[in-house]
């Protein structure tokens, strides 16, 4: 069943808002009932952080869904299953190139949400580079081709090989979500001998024996915005007031975890049921790698990669076309 939206007061969002440089309405007023419940997913990872502490600091109640992989999310959105995502940013790229245009499939992003390291890590001793990778292994990540970690793998490949061999490494990608590929890893069994990890995933296995890392993202890419969250066109329009708090209570959210990587870092190990030490965590969070932040960073770098391979079709002016007006204040990128 749904959960009612505990709705904050216009006075306590206004505030909000100004304290984030946000101008103060998403959109013009609305004449009908805005929705009395709202469906937000977020996936496996620290990277859903944000989102996590706004659950559990009831900053905006909701009806939780777990989705892991840019197609999977992009499905649950379309199908009418979910409201707002969090997501990585080239799965919505994708998502928002096919549905320019269209009133009733047009997507936005509402604010970032995450930056980090990823991690390429492998259990073969052999693999010290990209180009030491052969047809018998095999790299989980959450979604062939369109999930974040596959799209970063297409990136850093084509920085390695050329634009025009950016999936060269496709083939030896398997689906698996982390939790689960971060299991066969260290099990030490099975075909996949690699994994293209996110924290605190990448974080397990670069401390265990007998597994190494291949590549830091922000080594190859910069440290540019992971995760971010997005919803239609047509929700936001006809919940202006709602879409408008949800925007608030990220930012609220990520203040939270910046001034309490403490209580954010429990949070995290409820949320996912993880049973490292709460140091552990703190240490992600406090990693200088690691940002939470509504501001959008490097969207634009997705969004040249993605149309100079063809994965799109229409690439964005610029970074405000992807996002709706509420964080235009911002300097994004």
């Amino acid at each position: 069943m749904s959960v009612h939206t505990r709705r904050r007061s216009l006075s306590a969002c206004a505030a909000l808002a100004a304290s984030a440089a946000l101008p103060g309405a998403l959109f013009a007023p609305s004449a009908r009932a805005e929705s009395s419940s709202v469906r937000i997913s977020y996936g496996y990872g620290i990277l859903y952080l944000p989102l996590m502490v706004m659950e559990r600091q009831r900053l905006f109640e909701i009806e939780w869904k777990t989705f892991d992989g840019g197609n999977v999310i992009n499905d649950a959105m379309l199908s009418g299953a979910l409201d707002i995502a969090g997501i990585g940013v080239p799965g919505f790229l994708t998502l928002w190139a096919k549905a320019k245009g269209n009133p009733k499939l047009e997507v936005r992003g509402l604010t970032g949400m995450s930056s980090s390291s990823m991690y390429l890590m492998t259990r073969n001793p052999q693999v010290k580079s990209l180009k030491d990778f052969g047809e018998k292994d095999r790299i989980a990540v959450p979604g062939i081709k369109t999930s974040l970690p596959a799209v970063l793998l297409q990136m850093a490949a084509a920085q390695e090989f050329g634009d025009d061999n950016y999936a060269k490494l496709d083939p030896i990608t398997v689906a698996l979500p982390h939790p689960d590929a971060m299991g066969v890893m260290l099990s030490g069994r099975g075909e996949i001998n690699s994994h293209m990890a996110s924290p605190p995933f990448s974080y397990v296995e670069a401390a265990t024996p007998g597994l190494h890392r291949v590549m830091n993202s922000v080594d190859v890419l910069g440290n540019i915005t992971l995760d971010m969250t997005f919803t239609t066109r047509r929700f936001a329009e006809a919940n202006p007031i709602l879409t408008g708090e949800f925007v608030a209570a990220m930012q609220e959210a990520c203040y939270f975890i910046a001034s309490n990587p403490t209580k954010a870092a429990q949070i995290y190990n409820d949320v996912a049921k993880v049973k490292q030490p709460i140091a552990d965590t703190v240490k992600i969070l406090t990693d200088p790698n690691s940002k939470f932040t509504i501001v959008p960073h490097g969207t634009m770098k997705y969004a040249d990669f993605l149309m100079r391979v063809g994965v799109i079709k229409v690439k964005p002016e610029n970074w405000k076309e992807l996002f709706f007006p509420t964080i235009y204040s911002v300097s994004g990128s």
